[in-house]
Order: C-alpha cells, then sequence, then structure tokens
C-alpha cells in the first residue's frame, strides 16, 4: 500500500513540477538602455515574463545607465541582446547583429526633440541657448547628444564652445527632468521617451516646452552579440515580431508606446552614419 501511495505521489508531482529542460536552459540576458523611460518598473516586468512564456526559458533583464556598459556587456558576452541607441549601433559597426526594430506610431523612425523650461516662450532655436546650461542624455545617443551637436555644427558653431556648461544626465528622462526643474536651460531628447512620458508623468512634461524637432532617424535597434546561437536569436526574433499578433502582446506594446517590430535594414541608420562622419571629418 505504501508503495503505491509513493508511486502516485511521484507521478503526481512531477506532473506538476516545472519542465526540467526549460528550467535548466541558460537565461536569455537582454540589456535595457536610456532608450527606454526608467521607471516603467511593472511594464518592464510583465514584458520579461510574456518574453519567457514565449520563449519556454528564463530571460533576464540587464540595466545599465549608459550605452557604452551595454556595448562593453554585448563584446564580453555577459549579455546576448540589448536595446541600445542606433549611434553606438553605427559607430560600432561589425560588433553586433540587427535583431529588430520596434515600429513608433506604425513606422521605424523617431526624433530628437529640443526642449526648453515651460517659463522660456522665447527660445526657437538652438542657436538661441548659447551661454546656457544644456543637458545631453548620454554621449552614445543620437537624438540626446549627437543630433543636437550637429545642428550647431551645420550652424557654424563649435558645438564644444557654444554652451557655457553642459551635463550629462544619463537618461532621456533625467534630461527631461533637469530642464523641467530648471537646472538646465535646454536639453535634448528622444521624441519617444517625452511622449511615452506626456502619457504616464504628463505634470513633468508639463514643466518643458519642445521648441523644435529633428529630421526622423531610424527607431533604436534591439542587437545580438555577434556570437549568438542561430536557434536563440531565430526564437527571439519570432517572439518580438509576432507580439503585435496577440493580446497579451498587444497590450504590452501599448504600455511600451510601441506598435510591433520589424526586421528593418541598416540603412535606415544611414543618416546618422553620414552624421558621425561629418564630426570625424573635422
Amino acid at each position: 500500500m505504501k508503495t503505491w501511495i509513493a508511486a502516485v505521489l511521484v507521478l503526481l508531482f512531477g506532473a506538476l513540477a516545472p519542465d526540467a529542460g526549460a528550467a535548466h536552459q541558460a537565461p536569455v540576458r537582454i540589456g535595457l538602455t536610456a532608450t527606454f523611460p526608467n521607471d516603467q518598473y511593472r511594464a518592464l516586468e510583465e514584458w520579461r515574463r510574456y518574453l519567457e512564456r514565449r520563449l519556454e526559458r528564463p530571460v533576464e533583464f540587464v540595466r545599465r545607465d549608459s550605452y557604452a556598459e551595454a556595448m562593453d556587456l554585448l563584446r564580453l558576452q555577459k549579455i546576448d541582446f540589448a536595446w541600445v541607441c542606433e549611434y553606438p549601433f553605427v559607430f560600432f559597426k561589425g560588433q553586433m547583429k540587427l535583431l529588430a526594430i520596434p515600429l513608433y506610431r506604425g513606422r521605424p523612425y523617431y526624433q530628437s526633440y529640443l526642449i526648453v523650461p515651460a517659463g522660456d516662450r522665447s527660445t526657437r532655436s538652438i542657436t538661441q541657448l548659447e551661454g546656457t546650461v544644456f543637458a545631453y542624455a548620454d554621449p552614445y545617443s543620437n537624438t540626446g547628444y549627437l543630433s543636437p551637436r550637429f545642428d550647431l555644427q551645420q550652424a557654424g558653431y563649435d558645438p564644444q564652445q557654444f554652451f557655457r556648461k553642459t551635463i550629462f544626465t544619463w537618461s532621456h528622462r533625467k534630461t527631461v527632468e533637469a530642464v523641467a526643474s530648471g537646472l538646465a536651460q535646454g536639453g535634448a531628447v528622444s521624441s519617444h521617451v517625452w511622449e511615452t512620458l506626456s502619457t504616464v508623468k504628463p505634470e513633468l512634461t508639463a514643466a518643458t516646452r519642445v521648441v523644435a524637432t529633428s529630421a526622423e532617424f531610424g527607431f533604436p535597434p534591439f542587437v545580438a552579440r555577434t556570437e549568438i546561437g542561430a536557434a536563440v536569436f531565430d526564437d527571439l526574433q519570432r517572439v518580438l515580431l509576432t507580439m503585435s499578433e496577440d493580446e497579451d502582446g498587444r497590450r504590452l506594446l501599448r504600455q511600451l508606446n510601441l506598435d510591433g517590430f520589424m526586421r528593418g535594414d541598416p540603412a535606415l541608420y544611414d543618416r546618422v552614419d553620414s552624421m558621425i562622419r561629418s564630426f570625424s571629418a573635422q
């Protein structure tokens, strides 16, 4: 009798236990950077769980404050994938593989927003901010660093000498906070981050004013380390590309203020490549 009961218990608990093969697979490690507003922790946790279910293996999000740190982790194979800015994708060409590009408002593009405090009603362009304190997001950010410096260069100014002082905030959200609080008289941020904050933190963006918008740039891509295995690359790409096809995926995309993902083309980042070359030629 005892033997029979023991056998039943083994079968019962074996059926309830998680799949041993899935539990012992190495986690998929995804680096997240300033590309994403840094206070949507609940949305990120729900997204992580969604990816785990779809991939049928553990998923870890690895948060880093700078793009350089994320790139170092990719090169050292400490993470498998990362959501990075298009600037490091172009600058470190050949050191990562393009996985997918998010779709924002139905298209794979976004812009740089030049912002000032809401009380500043006179500034119309970056050239009017000479001698002020200006907030950049990250030295490897396109919309938060490269784009405004390129605008100054094209207008005939030296970006190194133009402002009285510049600061790096290490996130687009913190740039908005710096301008909203008056710590900086101007700043440059991702349109996606500013528009997302205008929904989840409207009192913050209301304390700023968008002065000018840049040309369109290819949206910050998801990338993979070059040595990643084909199977895990294809699996994550498939999950991202089909997120818009199920209700849970669509709900998460709404929380991320995205519409979906596409495979994309590196040519989307040719404008950024030209901007980088313009500084290299000096």
